[in-house]
């Protein structure tokens, strides 16, 4: 089991402490977690709330949480290994490997049917698929759009038995909401990442991490299942009663451990959200971030290529958005979203903050203009973007920023 040893440190996170509790007591949140990193030492953790509403066990430091959008880290760091062995180029067309995507159809401006389509000016490249601008979707961030009802259609939104194989191939038959590298849109494109890993290495998803990443960092409790023997530390997933109001207490069971949908392996080994993971296991994943790219003597990346991952690959006046999700002034790297301009009264040192997080509550940002870095988890759905997330997140920057 992997461990977190913590520095001592002269800094008082009393209040940030007392905030994330008010959450748990208020019944926003059913547990929470937070970390803090300065340079690569964690100097502060805390735990609270419980691993069941309905036993009230307390949360344990070693409990295992659903990551969904998290694992996009992940993937991106085990596809850019493969980048460095020279197995692909950023602008190398996608349909090399994966060729049911090659000469993709758009979506016209303006049409109201999935039929109204024109040729894709350019390839889908690697680069597309790593900074989500494809022109693929998800099919249900804007559900009442063209693009995400034909995905809905194709029945490939929540399919829990289809392969990456299959998803691929699905994907070579839908339109594309706009022209490769023409805006950002949130996507399927890291399990296409994921795919062209198995197809390059010739070995499964799952093996290639186990084998390659997270066997090599002494990562035990991450995978894309909970076995029988570690369901005792498996979360268990809440909703809010209300979810147009985030600040609303009142909480429904969501997800079990031991009889949902992570209980037993599975076919769908998703590239873009499939993951379960440990804070240790995860912060060890961001230390190698953190210290471009080794982390205890494991190296899976060259600094140069970390640099390049947190650097912003959108084109000019692209910025990342969608009709749910506002993140004003972040653009986006291979992998990770990127503060390339400060709002409101964020501090100077936000700015090259890298990060993502879940949709269930699992956030992570590092800043190395400040030399910090934030772990804040929790099990919501949704608890993306959450207002938890951000008093931490300030609360962090006010001490340490």
């Amino acid at each position: 089991m992997n461990e977190l040893a913590v520095v001592s440190s002269e800094i008082d996170f009393s209040q940030l402490h007392e905030r994330m509790q008010w959450y748990v007591d208020q019944e926003i949140l059913p547990c929470c977690v937070t970390l803090v990193l300065r340079g690569a030492d964690v100097i502060d953790v805390a735990t609270y709330g419980y691993m069941d509403l309905e036993n009230q066990r307390p949360l344990q430091s070693n409990a295992i949480f659903r990551m969904y959008s998290n694992t996009k880290i992940i993937s991106t760091v085990a596809a850019m290994m493969l980048f460095e062995e020279g197995c692909f180029e950023l602008d190398d067309p996608v349909a090399k490997f994966i060729p049911a995507l090659a000469d993709m159809q758009v979506l016209r401006k303006g049409a109201i049917s999935p039929d109204e389509v024109e040729p894709a000016r350019d390839p889908i490249t690697m680069r597309h698929i790593l900074s989500h601008t494809a022109g693929l979707s998800y099919g249900f961030v804007e559900p009442d759009s063209v693009v995400d009802q034909s995905y809905m259609a194709a029945g490939i939104v929540g399919n829990m038995e289809q392969t990456l194989e299959q998803l691929c191939n699905a994907l070579g038959d839908l339109p594309l909401a706009y022209h490769p590298g023409a805006e950002w849109r949130y996507s399927y494109a890291t399990d296409v990442v994921a795919r062209v890993t198995e197809v390059i290495s010739g070995a499964r998803f799952d093996e290639f991490l186990k084998d390659r990443l997270l066997g090599p960092l002494g990562v035990v409790d991450t995978g894309f299942y909970v076995p029988v023997e570690k369901q005792d530390r498996f979360t268990t997933m809440y909703s809010p009663m209300d979810v147009t109001e985030p600040m609303k207490g009142g909480l429904i069971k969501a997800d079990d451990p031991r009889e949902g949908s992570y209980s037993q392996p599975k076919t769908w080994l998703s590239g873009g959200g499939g993951l379960v993971s440990t804070v240790a296991d995860y912060v060890t994943l961001l230390r190698v971030l953190i210290n471009g790219g080794e982390w205890q003597g494991t190296r899976l990346l060259q600094p140069e290529t970390v640099s390049l991952m947190r650097a912003n690959q959108l084109a000019e006046g692209v910025y990342v958005q969608a009709s749910t999700l506002s993140m004003p002034g972040t653009g986006f790297g291979l992998g990770l979203a990127i503060k390339v301009t400060l709002e409101g009264d964020e501090p100077e040192s936000a700015i090259d903050e890298y990060h993502w997080g879940g949709f269930a509550g699992t956030h992570t940002w590092m800043a190395p203009r400040a030399g910090i870095a934030g772990v804040c988890f929790t099990q919501l759905m949704p608890g993306f973007w959450h207002p938890f997330s951000h008093d931490f997140k300030r609360m962090v920057y006010e001490r340490l920023g």
